[in-house]
């Protein structure tokens, strides 16, 4: 199998620094960075429909930027003014880092944990001390998110959905040549599905690479192959997978 240009259903990265402009120099393919879905915010009407009134909680969990800016224009939108003793919980320094969009960053309200997951045992070490709080939690309307770990910690948390995810539609007038699709997450494989609804992976001739469980069992219950499986013992990342199946394919 020939692989000359690949697609990434990722947002291009900022700057010249990824691991797969790496990947594109050492083997001599294009790399194309191009999201199958996108997340669009919910409307105020839409959010009151919740019947959460985020001025009742006293501490906000974000697992992601997309969170934060959901979170705090939906305050705009309410007219609720952020207090200054509003406590944050990110899974990420990078997501708690995002912050500083729109508060002023004090670490005495700010905790992030060094996983990355919920269950991660220094952020919910923190949490564990401010058990008074009572926790909002922004999702979308796919999220994945296991809460229990937080339940087991006997922590007032309530989930509110914020944005929803929806895919991004292709234009008439864009390349749709790829010999490769590299998908992280289910909805990116229904939105494959409706751009493309003739396509036939065995006659079109394209490789398929999955990151985690869910977004490899979503690609075999569509009919289609997974070529790349990531994370894996052998390759803990995408990048890494996406260059052994390069080498290998390579060789062959």
């Amino acid at each position: 199998m020939k692989i000359k240009k690949i697609l990434v259903s990722q947002p291009q990265p900022a700057g010249d620094k990824s691991p797969y402009y790496d990947i594109a120099r050492k083997y001599g393919v294009e790399v194309v960075f191009r999201p199958f879905i996108k997340t669009e915010g919910l409307t105020a009407k839409e959010f009151r429909q919740s019947k959460i009134n985020i001025a009742e909680y006293t501490a906000v969990i974000f697992t992601s930027r997309t969170a934060i800016d959901n979170y705090f224009r939906l305050a705009e939108e309410f007219r609720f003014k952020v207090p200054d003793t509003m406590r944050y919980f990110c899974t990420t320094e990078a997501v708690a880092l995002y912050l500083q969009k729109y508060i002023v960053y004090r670490k005495r309200k700010i905790s992030f944990g060094k996983t990355g997951r919920l269950g991660d045992e220094h952020l919910l070490a923190t949490m564990d001390k401010n058990k008074k709080e009572k926790f909002l939690f922004p999702v979308s309307d796919v999220h994945s998110e296991d809460t229990s770990v937080l339940e087991e910690h006997h922590l007032s948390v309530t989930k509110a959905v914020m944005f929803r995810t929806v895919s991004n539609d292709f234009r008439e007038d864009e390349d749709k040549d790829y010999d490769m699709f590299i998908f992280f997450s289910p909805q990116g494989i229904d939105s494959l599905k409706k751009n493309f609804p003739d396509f036939n992976q065995e006659t079109d001739g394209v490789a398929i690479g999955g990151l985690g469980q869910k977004t490899i069992e979503a690609i075999s219950e569509a009919g289609l192959r997974a070529d790349i499986a990531a994370p894996t013992a052998e390759h803990r990342s995408m990048p890494d997978a996406l260059a052994a199946f390069l080498e290998k394919n390579k060789e062959a």
